[in-house]
């Protein structure tokens, strides 16, 4: 397997997470990245419309072929920037299982509640209270590489401290530990219950 580099921005909607991807396109200069998005991947499924069963299914499946391209591009030797939100215990487990640990700059895009809503709606494009669901679900295993706040920074600011970082990865990295942690441990990560429906 040819050794990619993965930048994986993780946080909720409205976060800020693709902003800092484009800077992050615009600035990296040691390679060719590509934005995989969850939200693109998203957007191509077809229009009609689905009852709650069906569209469950739908979504899980959308979420592990996303997984499932970021790893098929990185093992040809791609470099990535990953888009996602991680507000189900098993699309975190889904990564740690089909990633190399080792290859990924876990990254928690992070921004307080009330600038997370205000965002919200002033988009017009996202459920009303969608980044509220999400909040607390989606750094809910705790161990990052690097966190970045966008309330605080801008998300120019978080790219070069994004890129300045990736130079200098610690090892073992937070992808290793939680690998260690949740499949060698053979441990599980705490499943609440909730509306895939709502959440994208």
């Amino acid at each position: 397997m040819t050794s990619s580099r993965i930048i994986f921005l993780n946080g909720t909607s409205s976060s800020g997470k693709s902003s800092i991807a484009r800077e992050l396109l615009d600035m990296l200069d040691d390679g060719v990245f590509f934005h995989l998005s969850v939200d693109s991947f998203n957007a191509m499924r077809s229009k009609r419309d689905l009852g709650a069963e069906e569209l469950d299914a739908a979504l899980r499946r959308t979420r592990m072929g996303f997984h499932r391209s970021i790893a098929a591009m990185a093992e040809v030797g791609n470099d990535i920037v990953v888009d996602h939100v991680l507000s189900e215990p098993w699309r975190l487990l889904d990564c740690l299982t089909i990633l190399p640990p080792e290859d990924v700059l876990f990254v928690g895009v992070q921004c307080p509640l009330d600038e997370l809503a205000r965002r919200e709606l002033a988009r017009g494009d996202r459920p009303a209270g969608l980044a509220a669901h999400q909040f607390d679900l989606v750094h809910a295993h705790g161990d990052y590489d690097l966190e970045c706040d966008t309330s605080t920074a801008s998300p120019r600011e978080c790219a070069q401290r994004i890129k300045e970082f990736l130079a200098q990865r610690s090892n073992p990295t937070a992808f290793t530990r939680l690998h260690r942690h949740y499949l060698m441990a053979s441990q599980e990560l705490p499943t609440p219950k909730l509306d895939l429906r709502r959440d994208w």
